[in-house]
């Protein structure tokens, strides 16, 4: 449920409705307008590449994943609701509630994902992770769907009816997310730690002993760099580089949340099938797959194919990456490790998409050059796979 809960934030906000708002409207089609989006989201990042692994540390000291969850919802649905106020005028409040928002929802990612490895043993992990990267995806379904039956039947201009969207979609996070803090349960235990920072400098110190989880981050620094640019930038690119209007961009990700969803669901189980590895690199190969043909598009039919096609990698990558962390973390320390995935996956996601930001403010308008970059980051990913191990990883975590 706080898949689904959480979702509605990252497709409404940072995937759909909102980004390209920002662009448009709140900045105005400026040449800086896309850097500044792109720039804002990495500052957030920034913020939780500091903060994750000592928040992680001091949730497993403290068993205390389930409270602090509750302060990063109530965080990320407050300074969304703020977002109400977005308007040209408001121009550096926007960014601030953009920042602060983002930063709120990353950090609760991070810590509902540590309760993974509590809920699904080794054998089950992929399948598990799967159902809730699916549910999450209609969840972003319902909440835009939400959002586009408001903005078609309010008959008021976009700057207007796109910023209640916000409120919609903070009510839509409170409700969804109530059954995980009403029913889930904190099975962890309390550890004597003197530390957070302690506990970060002992796992340096015994970096060495979790090798393949340490490379499997540097790879998912690469690929999710990749992830990050495309969410942040999809209708950026719909209505810039392939003239889309609102309406077809928000029924392009509609259709796409529920490719998303089922590429989430059904690829838990191929992962258990043929391995962690195996799956996570059938997924970076049709990422570059949709990269060529998203970059090279001239129709709207070939765009709709690239797009889905993002749409199937996107969930199973994100839902094998989460499984494979879960796999190799030491079971006693599974939110200090998952808060060391959100520090990779939030340094990817700082210079993925500014990756792209910058190259449409060096080429103003060249959007396609900048889809074309974002690929690199998939192909590195894919050459740093190869080198990992996950079953030795696997022994060295139970050791």
């Amino acid at each position: 449920m706080y898949d689904f809960a959480n979702s509605g934030y990252t497709t409404v906000v940072i995937t759909a409705v909102f980004n390209a708002f920002f662009v448009a409207a709140v900045a105005g089609n400026a040449d800086w307008a896309t850097f500044a989006w792109t720039a804002s989201l990495s500052l957030s990042y920034l913020a939780v590449l500091i903060s994750a692994p000592l928040v992680g540390a001091w949730a497993d000291a403290h068993a205390a994943k389930k409270p602090l969850l509750l302060a990063a919802t109530a965080g990320c649905v407050a300074f969304t609701a703020l977002l109400v106020f977005a308007s040209p005028s408001t121009l550096a409040l926007t960014i601030l509630c953009v920042v602060v928002s983002n930063f709120f929802f990353a950090t609760g990612e991070n810590l509902i994902a540590a309760f993974l490895p509590e809920l699904a043993d080794s054998r089950a992990m992929g399948r598990v992770s799967g159902w809730g990267w699916s549910f999450g995806y209609l969840g972003g379904l319902v909440a835009l769907g939400i959002c586009l039956a408001y903005i078609l039947s309010s008959g008021r201009p976009a700057s207007e009816s796109v910023p209640v969207t916000m409120l919609i979609t903070a009510a839509f996070f409170v409700l969804s997310a109530a059954p995980t803090f009403l029913f889930l349960r904190e099975r962890a235990v309390p550890q004597r730690m003197a530390s957070p920072w302690k506990r970060l400098l002992e796992t340096a110190r015994n970096a060495a002993a979790y090798r393949d989880l340490r490379r499997f981050l540097l790879c998912i620094l690469f690929y999710q760099a990749g992830i990050t640019a495309v969410i942040s930038l999809a209708a950026i690119y719909a209505e810039q580089a392939m003239k889309f209007t609102t309406q077809q961009t928000l029924t392009l990700i509609l259709v796409v949340n529920i490719t998303a969803a089922l590429g989430a669901f059904g690829f838990g189980y191929l992962q258990d099938a043929i391995g962690h590895v195996r799956a996570v690199a059938l997924t970076l190969v049709g990422w570059i797959a949709m990269v060529v043909l998203a970059g090279f598009s001239e129709t709207a039919f070939s765009f709709w194919v690239a797009a889905n096609l993002a749409g199937l990698c996107m969930g199973s990558s994100q839902a094998a990456g989460r499984a494979i962390v879960g796999y190799l973390a030491p079971p006693a320390r599974l939110a200090e490790f998952f808060g060391l995935w959100g520090l990779a996956v939030k340094a990817a996601s700082i210079f993925g998409p500014i990756t792209y930001g910058a190259v449409t403010l060096a080429f103003p308008g060249n959007h396609r050059l900048g889809i074309f970059v974002t690929g690199i980051y998939f192909a590195v990913g894919l050459l740093l796979l190869r080198t990992i191990d996950v079953e030795r990883g696997r022994r060295a975590a139970l050791a």
